[in-house]
């Protein structure tokens, strides 16, 4: 497994003071609603352009052959140029059909997530949404991954893999700085997927698991269980995470994750949104824990090895 980690470790310790900040503003005041906080950033129109991938550009991605499969969405920051290497955040949709009485909703579609525009104002980042498969591969799963009752994830792990180095080798990607962040479901994927086997496991240099963790609460999918979660977070080892949630959730996953991990991991932060909503758009807000996220993905970015 790739030795991850002193210059993550380092920028998560870098950061900690802007966490501790933010954890103790966010938490300082009820959380509000999204609808009574003015965003400062819109998501672009069209969502996603027709085309070949260039530098401001958002296009839908296949593997090489495949015209007509299940497509990712590739977006190259308008800083872009060949010349140089660029790190990559990873985005994982949550569960399609989801709206609640607060009007938040979700299509489970890569086209539609927000937090890789919304942590990155569209620069300096490669941003990469990948959606989950059907068993056989053959479709987009708008809910979970596979097929019930198995939720078997090989074609998805399958997919990511082939796009990633795609990405990797075709558009001056940087294997060493890698962050997979997610959506609810997304965010239990960023754990119950990201960190499903050795293979998989090493292609991500950091976490952002955004609204749910895997191991908390049981979900449909087979070793949803704190046991098996608890497992497959031992293929984390050092590398950092920024957790992260609205209401109260972050704290829960603090407390599950001091019930599982001994000693204490310095390289994980919690932050609280600060709203209540259950949506990926507080990230076009202008509130503490977008400002933590983004000072977190600069050190990442900076502490690269791939720099030195």
């Amino acid at each position: 497994m790739r030795p991850l980690i002193s210059p993550y470790l380092l920028a998560a310790l870098a950061v900690s003071l802007v966490s501790a900040t933010a954890l103790a503003q966010s938490e300082s005041a009820p959380p509000r609603l999204l609808a009574d906080s003015v965003a400062d950033l819109a998501l672009p129109s069209p969502r996603v352009q027709t085309g070949t991938p260039a530098a401001g550009k958002r296009v839908f991605l296949r593997p090489a052959g495949d015209t007509t499969g299940p497509a990712a969405v590739l977006a190259l920051p308008s800083n872009w140029s060949a010349e140089e290497v660029w790190p990559v955040f990873v985005e994982l949709p949550g569960n399609g059909g989801y709206r609640d009485s607060r009007g938040d909703t979700c299509t489970g579609l890569p086209e539609d997530c927000s937090l890789g525009f919304g942590l990155t104002a569209g620069r300096d980042w490669i941003w990469l949404s990948l959606p989950f498969l059907s068993a056989d591969g053959s479709r987009i799963a708008i809910t979970w991954w596979g097929d019930a009752p198995e939720y078997n994830p090989s074609a998805t792990l399958e997919f990511w893999q082939q796009i990633l180095q795609s990405v990797l080798r075709n558009y001056s990607g940087d294997s060493q700085c890698v962050v997979l962040a997610g959506f609810s479901r997304g965010a239990i994927a960023c754990n119950a997927l990201g960190l499903h086997d050795d293979r998989t496991s090493q292609l991500w240099t950091a976490f952002l698991p955004y609204s749910h963790y895997d191991g908390v609460r049981r979900w449909p999918y087979p070793d949803s269980t704190p046991v098996a979660a608890a497992e497959r977070l031992q293929r984390l080892q050092q590398r950092p995470q920024f957790i992260c949630a609205e209401g109260t959730q972050t704290e829960i996953t603090r407390k599950w994750l001091a019930g599982h991990l001994e000693p204490a991991a310095p390289q994980f932060q919690f932050h609280a949104t600060g709203f209540v909503n259950h949506s990926d758009h507080w990230v076009l807000h202008d509130v503490p824990a977008r400002r933590a996220a983004r000072a977190w993905l600069q050190q990442l970015r900076k502490q690269r090895p791939t720099l030195k």
